[in-house]
């Protein structure tokens, strides 16, 4: 961070806290996708950020609170760091939130460490990221929180050899190492690990290459949106599930593009932390007011991640309005009941410990859609990839 911005921060956040500590209005800045081909989750960030709203209110400890929302495009590090810095000096935010992809939220840390801003992230899942930054804090979930249960289900189920195809950057990496650390310490053989480039729009030759080794499984990872969608396809069309090649993933069948998938995606298998089918109800409730507020808006990981950490900023503000240090310390170990199910900070990791379900894509009965069915629970699992 140049001379210029830092001394530009510096006076922002000093006047802030001058006297705006305790403002009547809590800005809170919202960086996320609103065009280009994620577009859809900077969509679902609203929506969920609305839906909290509609059921909780516009204030927080006598502060009315002001959502301000900033398009980053997609993965494009330099523009989150710029917006960041026009919401930060310009709109005088108190805090910021978003931040779909890893390298956005790691351009963010020099940030928000120097202003003091507590930053929730709603997605970005790469473990190392909070280490950056004691601002930054999680409500989503990270790669090694959910590829480790899958590895240790899936040589339980039986499946002792597997192929690793991630998409080639910082998230894919990490859920290749956690699912090969946790899967080769059970006893199972990773056969081969395939990284591929994140821009890849044919995923063909990657299938075949699986294929051609026949294991048992193929664990995936790529980011949501395109990618997965188009992962998941290749490998309906190219008959690995006819061949008994397990799919294994996190968020490939999200809801999003689930529909969209058809009769092939029954029967895929991931580990994750939220399914709109989940069965509880805070998430009837939570699905029900954002079908309410958006006509035939989805409920999948975005929008959980937006509405609990929603939720979050504004226990933050309830306990110290716009004061920053304040407001990460007294939600360091706040514990909730979310749509995905029992949730709690960790204070060390400030990463959420929470349920990991494993689910089967099968059509619901009474709605005719495909949901990702619960079939089996690993209960409170931490961030298993940070490492002291």
């Amino acid at each position: 961070m140049n001379n210029l911005v830092r001394a530009a921060l510096a006076a922002a956040m000093a006047t802030l806290c001058a006297g705006a500590c305790w403002a009547d209005t809590i800005k809170v800045g919202v960086i996320a996708e609103f065009s280009g081909p994620f577009a859809i989750y900077g969509k679902q960030y609203k929506e969920a950020i609305e839906t909290y709203v509609a059921q909780h209110g516009s204030q927080s400890g006598g502060h009315d609170i002001e959502f301000i929302y900033k398009d980053v495009g997609g993965a494009n590090p330099d523009l989150a760091k710029t917006l960041a810095q026009e919401l930060l000096i310009r709109d005088r935010v108190n805090y910021l939130a978003g931040l779909t992809f890893t390298p956005n939220a790691l351009a963010l840390a020099p940030l928000i460490e120097q202003s003091e801003t507590p930053t929730v992230i709603f997605n970005a899942a790469t473990s190392a990221i909070n280490k950056q930054s004691p601002y930054f804090l999680r409500t989503s979930y990270t790669l090694w929180q959910v590829s480790t249960p899958l590895a240790d289900w899936a040589y339980d189920q039986g499946i002792h050899t597997v192929v690793t195809a991630v998409s080639d950057y910082g998230p894919g990496i990490d859920a290749e190492n956690a699912f090969k650390a946790a899967f080769e310490k059970k006893g199972g053989k990773v056969i081969d690990t395939i990284r591929m480039p994140l821009a890849t729009t044919d995923f063909t030759p990657f299938i075949q290459r699986v294929r051609s080794q026949a294991p048992n499984g193929v664990f995936a990872f790529l980011p949501g949106g395109p990618p997965t969608f188009g992962f998941t396809k290749s490998y309906n069309e190219n008959g690995l599930a006819k061949e008994g090649i397990r799919f294994l993933g996190t968020a490939e069948t999200e809801e999003s593009n689930l529909q969209a998938l058809g009769d092939a995606a029954i029967g895929l298998t991931t580990a994750f932390h939220y399914s709109e089918a989940h069965e509880s109800d805070v998430n009837a409730a939570f699905t029900k007011k954002l079908g309410e507020l958006s006509a035939g808006a989805v409920a999948n990981w975005a929008s959980v991640g937006a509405y609990d950490g929603t939720h979050l900023i504004y226990k933050m503000v309830e306990a110290a309005g716009a004061d920053g240090p304040k407001a990460i310390e007294a939600v360091k170990s706040l514990k909730w009941e979310s749509p995905r199910g029992p949730v709690e900070m960790d204070p060390k990791t400030r990463t959420l410990i929470q349920n990991v379900y494993i689910r089967d894509v099968e059509r619901d009965k009474d709605s005719g859609r495909l949901v990702n069915r619960e079939k089996g629970v690993i209960a409170t699992v931490g961030d298993l990839g940070w490492t002291d």
